[in-house]
């Protein structure tokens, strides 16, 4: 069972297309998904006052998974900080125990053209996986607000950390870097935050134990000049909540647009949340411009982190495969038609809306 929280802006439209896939892919490998769409953030704002309801959070606890599109809007932002939005995906994060989220920052070939970086750097690629610790640092800390001091206003928010929290979330890491190629960057400012000094202790701590994985301290700054500089240096990147917030969305500009980045949150047990990166767009909301592919790969990564076996995973794969495909066939969604994007090969390149480029993935699952 897969809990569906379309959400706000574009979500509804981009979760859609992220369903239909999801549903084509597991098909095909004799899976059955189910699926029952709740309502988050302004959406639930709306029909119940809340912006994450308790009936649904407890229907959330009681899924596989859990495909978020999208929260916010200008609608709801004159309301107090713990009625907005946003504040309803961050109780939702904590009320299912997610610790840990992946995103995913890969270019694909046939939309070089899409990236800011030069070519010669295009050509050496871009595959970085960021893992972001969630479930501390600024957005948890408290205390947190705004108050009157006599001359004006006075705001605080406070970054903590335990070392517990550090740990798990560099396991990980380390655990994902062996997998792969075998280099960690450990990202943060050591040099002026005192979480950042645990955080790159607890990290020194662990290297002992992962011979096989190079590990390499870097300021948060450095991180993101690196980025841009030489990303094919990088593989997997560790680093805090807010970080790892702004990093990840850095990877979105190089890959061409963060409507392409998709992200899975996970705990320690219970259903994980997966969700596109990018926000709800409500100036694109029902103008069937927005891209699903953030949306649709977040259904692969759903697919891979669900525990339901191989035949999942064989359905990630095929989701992933379909992406690749459609776009080396030149179809592109207009965000990737404004950053000049071309298919390899070809002189141009076919605009198509968000629901079809859902069906396009859809279809190419189906024939493949």
């Amino acid at each position: 069972m897969v809990a569906v929280l379309p959400g706000d802006g574009i979500g509804p439209e981009v979760t859609a297309q992220a369903v239909k896939v999801l549903e084509a892919a597991a098909a095909r490998e004799g899976l059955t998904v189910r699926c029952r769409h709740l309502p988050v953030g302004g959406a639930a704002i709306e029909e119940t006052g809340e912006p994450l309801p308790d009936e649904v959070l407890r229907a959330c606890r009681q899924v596989d998974a859990v495909l978020l599109g999208a929260v916010g809007g200008p609608r709801w932002d004159g309301l107090p900080a713990e009625r907005r939005p946003e504040s309803g995906l961050l109780a939702l994060r904590q009320g299912l125990g997610l610790w840990a989220n992946l995103r995913p920052v890969k270019l694909y070939p046939a939309l070089a053209g899409a990236s800011p970086l030069r070519g010669d750097l295009v050509a050496r690629g871009v595959d970085i996986m960021v893992v972001r610790e969630l479930s501390g640092g600024l957005y948890y800390g408290k205390p947190s607000g705004r108050w009157a001091d006599g001359s004006g206003y006075l705001a605080v928010d406070t970054m903590w950390y335990q070392s517990r929290q550090i740990e798990r979330v560099a396991r990980l890491a380390f655990d994902l870097a062996a997998g792969r190629t075998g280099r960690l960057t450990s990202v943060d400012k050591a040099n002026v935050l005192s979480t950042s000094r645990l955080w790159r202790e607890t990290v020194e701590n662990l290297r002992a134990e992962y011979p096989g994985v190079a590990v390499e301290h870097m300021y948060v700054d450095a991180a993101a000049m690196e980025m841009v500089l030489r990303p094919w240096r990088l593989d997997v990147l560790v680093t805090e909540n807010t970080f790892g917030d702004i990093l990840s969305d850095l990877g979105g500009a190089l890959v061409g647009s963060l409507g392409l980045l998709p992200s899975a949150s996970l705990g320690d047990e219970g259903p994980g949340l997966f969700e596109p990166v990018h926000g709800s767009a409500p100036a694109l909301a029902g103008q069937d411009r927005a891209n699903p592919l953030g949306a649709i790969l977040s259904a692969a990564l759903l697919l891979r982190y669900c525990g339901a076996g191989e035949r999942a995973v064989r359905a990630a794969l095929r989701i992933e495969a379909a992406v690749g495909g459609v776009l080396e066939a030149g179809y592109r969604t207009p965000d990737l038609e404004e950053t000049g994007s071309r298919p390899a090969g070809t002189a141009g390149y076919r605009v198509v809306g968000t629901a079809a480029m859902g069906d396009l993935v859809a279809e190419a699952i189906r024939e493949g």
